[in-house]
């Protein structure tokens, strides 16, 4: 396949897969132990995989939805009943999701048994595994990949339990948000020594040191929303680590898009941390651990255009008020959008044979079984024509072309299932970049010799054939971050940070400020008697 990496980690992924429950409310039972298994270098390092097969899980699909539902970059409206799935895309746009929303229940057993099995790994290899600098450096890696899981668990759901004891199945209270912030920190750092300083194959999918620097980065960046505390000067500190390195750059515009394509991988200077996805995979946790973005962006009318092998499903859409931050003609960045009238690769108008009942359910005429052709055309607004209780936009060509769609991930017509073999960002350069000139702008020290507006220049320089920025703020800062990262799963964490989560959007006009943390789900409280409910819940 694409990737080298996937010759030498993903088959020992595969291979090294079992089944586990997050310790963090019910014990971890697998038949993996220090007595049996493992013995050798080979078997240590199968040993890890379910550790990173636990952390593929949800990110590409849940975790993305969660995080995008909530905010103006995207809704998942029902049409014609059909992704009401029991209301939980209409609650994450309205902001009136309670304990009960399956995506915050799924989520939560995705990040704490990812804990889970790092903590029983951890104990495993620590007891197996010979002294040495292979043994410190591949500990190391698997405590960044449970540094991660509480980083989302501490970033969603605020105050946790902390647990990286194998075998101690006390059930455990929440702990401050604060406190759980100082624990991932003071992991973090103890890891980094030991962490590898290269970049590209060798350590592609697996933490290195610069992967740690950048979690850190935007740990400081968002710590006053954490903590009540700012750290930016830590967070510039941070990202001069990774800077001074000289390992990384930004995409050329030449081939921004294609960094996300489905044969990207460790080639790409701009990946610091990416999860791999192979559409041939699969694995016993009971996760998706697949990258669907095509099953959900791509209309059902353009399968041919894409040349996928199953019909997609095309619910998924962004709100006009998220697209018009793509104001500018010259910026590559647009061609992650579907958008108007659509055609296949050589002109051809994609069109639909349909019946004027067919086109528009509402039609009033008498001849509503007459035939129509329609051109697919993808308009920019998303109307609840239905049904505006059920979050119901109608079961009609207009309805199911509704809103822009996102194609930056761009449709694998490779891929013999719905699953895909783009591999999803989750630090790049270019946020490195972006992450340091806000924390400048909100008054972090400048260094390098950089300032906020040539660290934003320096990105955009790779996007748009406009003119450089003549000067920056917060508010065009995070315009550029809007289109920087669109669907790589940092808008929430961007809308709290630049205080527009309680904003108007859409349907959503709910600005209840503890919405910036979910409620701790009810399977976990039910699991879990110590556990304490978030503030509003």
């Amino acid at each position: 396949m694409k990737k080298s990496y996937l010759y030498t980690l993903l088959s020992v992924l595969l291979s090294g897969v079992l089944f586990s429950c997050h310790d963090l409310v019910v014990p971890v039972t697998t038949e993996l132990t220090p007595d049996v298994f493992p013995t050798n270098t080979e078997q240590y390092i199968s040993a890890s995989g379910p550790v990173y097969v636990a952390l593929r899980g949800n990110y590409a699909v849940e975790h993305f939805q969660q995080q995008s539902y909530s905010t103006d970059e995207s809704i998942m409206p029902a049409r014609g009943g059909n992704w009401f799935d029991g209301g939980q895309c209409q609650t994450m746009h309205f902001h009136s999701w309670t304990k009960d929303n399956n995506f915050l229940n799924g989520n939560w057993t995705w990040l704490s048994t990812t804990i889970g099995v790092a903590n029983q790994t951890l104990n495993i290899l620590s007891n197996a595994m010979p002294a040495g600098a292979v043994k410190n450096t591949n500990l190391a890696e698997i405590k960044m990949v449970r540094a991660f899981a509480y980083f989302w668990m501490m970033d969603n759901y605020g105050n946790v339990p902390i647990d990286t004891v194998y075998g101690d199945f006390t059930p455990k209270t929440n702990v401050a948000r604060a406190e759980v912030f100082k624990f991932i920190e003071k992991e973090i750092n103890a890891a980094i020594p030991y962490l590898s300083e290269t970049s590209g194959v060798v350590t592609y999918g697996r933490p290195n040191k610069w992967t740690a620097y950048a979690l850190l980065a935007k740990m400081y960046l968002n710590a006053e929303h954490y903590t009540g505390t700012k750290r930016y000067e830590d967070c510039i500190a941070a990202t001069d680590k990774i800077i001074n390195s000289g390992l990384f750059a930004v995409e050329a515009r030449s081939t921004y898009l294609k960094m996300f394509y489905p044969d990207n991988g460790p080639s790409k200077k701009e990946f610091i941390f990416a999860i791999p996805y192979d559409a041939t995979s699969t694995n016993s946790f009971p996760f998706r651990s697949t990258n669907l973005h095509s099953r959900y962006a791509i209309p059902r009318s353009m399968r041919a255009k894409f040349k996928l092998p199953f019909t997609p499903s095309g619910p998924e859409s962004t709100l006009p008020e998220y697209y018009a931050y793509f104001n500018d003609a010259n910026d590559i960045r647009n061609g992650q959008w579907l958008k108007g009238l659509q055609y296949m690769d050589d002109g051809t108008p994609i069109t639909v044979q349909t019946t004027k009942l067919g086109l528009d359910q509402f039609y009033k005429g008498s001849d509503g079984a007459a035939p129509v052709t329609y051109h697919v055309n993808l308009t920019p607004e998303v109307v609840l024509r239905q049904d505006v209780a059920a979050f119901d936009a109608g079961n009609d060509e207009i309805a199911w072309n509704m809103g822009y769609r996102n194609n930056k991930f761009y449709a694998d017509g490779t891929s013999l299932s719905r699953n895909q073999n783009n591999d999803i960002p989750v630090f790049r350069y270019s946020d490195i970049l972006l992450m340091k000139a806000e924390a400048i702008l909100r008054g972090g020290t400048a260094t390098l010799g950089h300032t906020a507006l040539t660290l934003v220049n320096q990105v955009r320089s790779e996007r748009t054939t406009s003119a450089a920025l003549a000067s920056v703020n917060l508010e065009s800062l995070y315009a550029e971050r809007v289109r920087e990262f669109a669907y790589e799963g940092w808008h929430r964490n961007d809308m709290i940070r630049f205080g527009k989560f309680e904003d108007k959007w859409g349907y959503k006009t709910n600005a209840e400020t503890y919405r910036r943390i979910f409620p701790i789900p009810r399977v976990a409280l039910q699991l879990n008697p110590n556990l304490k409910q978030n503030p509003g819940y």
